[in-house]
This record gives C-alpha cells, structure tokens and sequence, in this order.
C-alpha cells in the first residue's frame, strides 16, 4: 500500500517541487494550499507518477479549515504516513518600527500557528492508525540561525518553527511520530527570485547572491521521509553553496 503524505503551500515554489518529487517516490499526496488553481496543475503535473493527488484548498492559519482538511485527506487515504508543513509568506522588507501589525500577524499566523495545527491534527490521526506513527518535516530557514535585515516577522517565525520541530520530536516519541526540520538557503522560487536582482546585506549594501534549483530542496525532502522509523534527520540545512550565510551569522 502507498503511503500518504500531505504537503501545505503546495501549490507553488518548494511546496511544488516536493509534493511532484514525493509522487514519484510512490507516495499519495494530499496538496493543500490557498488557492484552488495552482493545485489542480500539480495534480496535472503528477499524473504521470500514477500515483494519487487529493486537492484540498486550505488556509492553514483557519482551525476548521485545517480540521477539514486532515479529515478529507483520512476519509480518502485511510492514514496519514508524512506531513510536509512548507506553507508560508514573507513581509515587505521595511524597518521594523514601520511594519504593520497585519502585516506581522499574517506571517506569524501562516507559518507558525497554521504549522501547530497542522501538526496537531497529523498527531491525532498518526497515533491512532495501524501500523502507529508517521513522520513530519518542518521547512525551517537559514533565517532561523542568522537574520537578513528587515526581516523580523519572517525570521521570528522561523526561530519559533525550530522550537516546534524540538517539542513535536520529544512528545512524538511516545506514538513513533519522528519530527525533523529542512533549513532551506536562497533556492529558486517566485519567492526568493528577488536575490538576482541584488538584496540588502548587513553591512547596508545591496548584493547579488547566488541561486540553486529548488529541485535541491525536493530531492532532499524525500531524502528525510525515506528515513526508517528507527532514525530521524532532525535539522538539514540545504542551501545555494555559495550564498553570503557562512561568515554572516
């Protein structure tokens, strides 16, 4: 029987790039994001896999939205053995002082409040399936170890998916939920194509900085699901190798 993963914000980006290389591992994925369009075309994407797509539009920051949506991909699927918790949004880059409070909320409430409920709904469903357990990857960032400026909202975030991935590893063990974080570093989506174009650097400059296919981050992602439950690859950082990270943190 395949096993199920379920993949938030994937209808774009490394959401994509995931949930089209987890089909071609086998796996049945449940993609769930926004917007209704972008899924359906990786759902189209993924056809050729022969595995199986579930389309779930889901705003992540929504209870009953995530509750709807881990109960639609149950009732299809039967178990849940993976949830990729990827969905995300960035703030404008402007001072910290002239940041809105809508503005921060929205990147609080998507990345890390719609990540606790999905994880909380995954528990549910993982500790009381046969064979028990599953696994669940966090998209962390490089933001979550060394800041970019004007960065606050996002990079709090992150920190505080760190502090998840930890707690969800330790009360996980007890139902063989393994919990593991990928750290992801300038790859090439609609996201972070800005950085061709020059970004502000600590120093105030502005810079180019390298890129790498997202592919990277695809392949990686399986890399960490295809774990057996005896092991779990607790932080991965998988970054654009020649990026300004090691030596500005």
């Amino acid at each position: 029987m395949a096993k199920v993963a379920l993949v938030t914000g994937a209808g774009t980006g490394i959401g994509k790039a995931s949930s089209l290389a987890l089909l071609r591992e086998g796996y049945d994925v449940v993609l769930s994001g926004r917007r209704k369009e972008p899924l359906e075309a990786v759902a189209e994407e993924g056809r050729a896999s022969g595995s199986r797509t579930l389309v779930v539009p889901t705003d992540v920051s929504d209870p009953a939205s995530v509750q709807a949506l881990f109960v639609r991909a149950k009732e299809t699927f039967g178990r849940l053995d993976l949830l990729f918790n990827n969905a995300g949004v960035g703030a404008p880059g402007v001072p910290l002082e002239e940041l809105s409070f809508e503005k921060w909320k929205a990147v609080i409430d998507t990345i890390l409040t719609g990540s606790f409920l999905c994880t909380q709904e995954a528990f549910k469903i993982m500790k009381s399936q046969q064979p028990m357990g599953g696994r669940i990857i966090n998209n962390g960032s490089i933001s979550a170890y060394a800041p970019r400026p004007n960065s606050a909202p996002y990079t709090s975030a992150k920190h505080a998916i760190s502090g998840l991935t930890k707690s969800t590893s330790l009360d996980g063990r007890k139902y063989d939920i393994a919990c593991g974080q990928i750290d992801v570093g300038n790859a090439y989506t609609d996201m972070a194509a800005r950085m061709k174009d020059g970004v502000p650097q600590a120093d105030g400059s502005i810079k180019v900085e390298p890129l790498m296919d997202v592919e990277n981050v695809a392949r990686a992602v399986v890399f960490m699901a295809s774990q057996p439950a005896e092991a779990n690859i607790q932080f991965l950082t998988v970054m654009a190798t020649k990026m300004p990270f090691i030596g500005r943190g």
